[in-house]
């Protein structure tokens, strides 16, 4: 595939297999970047082409805006990734927000004429399911203990400093994102969705990840695994194995 400077800026391929019949296009999740996701683009390059979407904010994107509307976020991927999207069979998976945001991309490619193979959404509960956080609105400190909490920032980084000013921007806008995003309980995607969570994910129950069903008009399944928000990491075998089967059937 051929990728325009913008489709470039957007979306990562670290392995690239252009002659691949599909792709896989991951997103991250509040806080995260595209390299969070080069474990599976190692693993995967044989089957498919993965695409990891790069948000504004972070490396070498950090002198950039992150919107803090999730619908704007999902505009500005779905406008520079639209080509590719449509060019050959496409799977989504995005966990935490970048599951939300991958509904909302997917949402945006079907009301454009396009069709998404699957959607995997790993450590979010359903579209339309609200929790009253306000994670954005603390102080430094409080965002950081937060992510000390869930387990899913290298700790090394909470403690640099210099670092920590880069890239706290971008997360405070991502959790403003997500936490103010709305959807009314009948939107829908008419592809195939997998919902992933974890038993004991302190921000999904097991009723709010079943309630992504009620979202897609296509097949629907839940798959439940040992761990919390971040259980895909020790589960990672597992998840490649399930997304190897889907890329491959």
């Amino acid at each position: 595939m051929t990728t325009s400077t913008e489709e470039s800026l957007w979306a990562r391929c670290f392995h690239p297999a252009p002659a691949s019949p599909t792709q896989l296009f991951c997103f991250p999740h509040a806080g995260g970047s595209a390299p969070f996701y080069f474990p599976v683009s190692a693993q995967l390059s044989s089957v498919t082409e993965v695409f990891a979407v790069q948000y504004p904010g972070r490396q070498d994107r950090r002198k950039e805006v992150a919107p803090a509307d999730l619908n704007t976020l999902a505009d500005q991927v779905y406008e520079a990734l639209r080509p590719s999207l449509k060019a050959r069979p496409t799977t989504f998976f995005g966990h935490s927000m970048g599951a939300t945001l991958a509904f909302e991309v997917a949402h945006r490619l079907e009301a454009d004429g396009g069709e998404l193979s699957h959607l995997f959404a790993s450590g979010r509960r359903a579209p339309s399911r609200v929790r009253d956080e306000s994670v954005h609105r603390r102080t430094d400190e409080g965002i950081v203990d937060e992510l000390k909490l869930l387990a899913g920032t290298d700790t090394s980084l909470l403690g640099d400093e210099e670092i920590l000013r880069m890239i706290l921007p971008a997360i405070r806008s991502d959790y403003q994102a997500i936490e103010t995003y709305r959807c009314a309980p009948d939107v829908t995607v008419g592809a195939p969705v997998t919902v992933l969570t974890g038993d004991s994910d302190p921000k999904t129950s097991l009723d709010e990840a079943e309630a992504w069903r009620g979202h897609t008009t296509g097949p629907f399944d839940l798959k439940v695994y040992p761990g919390g928000h971040f259980f895909l990491s020790a589960e990672a075998p597992a998840i490649i194995a399930l997304l190897r089967k889907h890329l491959t059937s």
